[in-house]
């Protein structure tokens, strides 16, 4: 079993110091290893290989280089599979791994909508019913991208990266109370669509609540954490009369800003606090002598 994406080269294992073999990682034969095992007598390369102690999964030939028979004989002995490419070492362990991080990336599964706005990939999340599939529309008629509908399927690259797709089932439709499933790559084009897209933000749409104090100027950051990663989040009461999907593309069109060091309302905070400060007390505030009129 592959279970990790980074790929081990031999290095100063044949020499004998197999310490830092580790197992279950892909083992990379370069022009270096072969020459080298070239260079040993038949009876010696056995011995410097040990593959079946490390439980190497299996062992990659790159450069189109012929392996050595004591490797194909060891190999099959070990039950390691013997793999061979004609791409460059480099290349193919860039190839390979992102193949593997690709395929042995962290999932979860989330119920919501992913969409790239303004090449920003906003989630939009609630509860059933609350409006994400309609507001994802109106998006998606202005001009946006639609990744995914109802369920996002999220995976972990690397240690910051977030990347959301949508089950081949289900890919380009969308389910909408009342009129039913929906093709919007028929629709709209397929450059209205896209396959993949790193989530960078949240939207939770949430009934509004007459009794609950919301956030009116956007000082505190709040966060959406997925896969143990935080995301920004907004919080967006859903209410009569109110676009919500304009307002989740000012949403992304602020937090691009906010990406590039522009806060507008830390801005402001920042400049009120500056006017309070420099401000002097009006001299007839609180000053009326005794016996005139106020």
């Amino acid at each position: 079993m592959i279970t990790s994406p980074h790929i081990q080269k031999t290095g100063l294992a044949l020499a004998g110091f197999h310490d830092y073999l580790k197992p279950g990682r892909v083992l990379v034969f370069g022009e270096s290893e072969i020459r080298f095992l070239e260079q040993l007598p038949p009876e010696a390369i056995a011995g410097a290989l040990q593959l079946s102690q490390y439980d190497i999964p299996c062992v990659l030939i790159t450069g189109g280089f012929a392996p050595p028979p004591e490797l194909v004989a060891e190999c099959a002995r070990a039950w390691v599979p013997l793999l061979r490419t004609s791409v460059t070492t480099p290349l193919a362990i860039s190839k390979v791994s992102l193949l593997l991080e690709d395929t042995l990336a962290e999932r979860t599964v989330i119920h919501g909508v992913l969409l790239d706005i303004l090449g920003l990939g906003v989630l939009i999340i609630g509860e059933s019913g609350i409006g994400k599939s309609e507001s994802a529309l109106d998006l998606i008629a202005r001009g946006h991208r639609l990744v995914a509908d109802d369920t996002v399927e999220v995976r972990r690259r690397s240690e910051t990266i977030l990347v959301g797709t949508c089950p081949e089932l289900t890919r380009h439709h969308m389910e909408l109370r009342g009129l039913g499933i929906i093709n919007v790559k028929e629709l709209f084009g397929i450059a209205c669509t896209r396959a993949s897209k790193r989530v960078e933000m949240a939207v939770q749409l949430e009934r509004w609540d007459p009794a609950k104090e919301y956030d009116r100027l956007g000082l505190d950051d709040t966060f959406f954490e997925i896969l143990g990663l935080r995301i920004p989040l907004i919080k967006m009461p859903v209410a009569p009369a109110r676009n919500i999907a304009i307002l989740v593309e000012v949403a992304a069109r602020n937090q691009l800003l906010r990406a590039r060091g522009h806060h507008p309302a830390k801005m402001l905070a920042a400049r009120l606090d500056e006017v309070l400060a420099g401000s002097e007390p009006d001299p007839l505030d609180g000053d009326l002598t005794e016996g005139e009129d106020e």
